[in-house]
């Protein structure tokens, strides 16, 4: 339970108190909300028979939103107000959506199962958007 608490303390700390462990932690958190908008909308579009790779790009989408507002109003401190931090914002967000969608593509060519390509290619991308936002998007 001890161990609860503290995560729980780690993931509400306000930004201006963050360390890289903080941050990241933080990350971590709202990467699972952002994901989670990201597969229920990606679940949606799969339900609608739409194309896979289009399906996750349409995803992708809803999770972008949901984690630039706790990115920037939460984790980073960023250095330019939020309409100077947008483009960088939106221009990460076309490599990470060409990424997201070559690797589940590529992974699409060795397995059928949809989502646990996906599931891997998220894993694959925690580290590379962390590292993105933190030195690039919200510097």
């Amino acid at each position: 339970m001890r161990d609860l608490t503290s995560l729980i303390k780690i993931i509400v700390t306000p930004r201006g108190e963050n360390s890289w462990k903080i941050q990241f932690v933080q990350h971590l958190f709202s990467g699972a909300i952002a994901t989670v908008a990201h597969y229920v909308v990606m679940w949606v579009a799969l339900s609608l028979q739409l194309w896979p790779v289009l399906a996750t790009t349409i995803g992708f989408s809803a999770g972008a939103t949901t984690r630039f507002l706790f990115s920037y109003f939460h984790i980073f401190e960023p250095e330019r107000n939020i309409t100077a931090t947008l483009p960088h914002f939106i221009m990460a967000l076309l490599l990470q959506m060409t990424l997201n969608a070559g690797l589940l593509a590529l992974f699409l060519i060795f397995t059928d199962m949809v989502w646990w390509a996906q599931i891997a290619t998220t894993l694959l991308l925690t580290v590379f958007n962390f590292l993105v936002y933190k030195f690039w998007v919200f510097k």
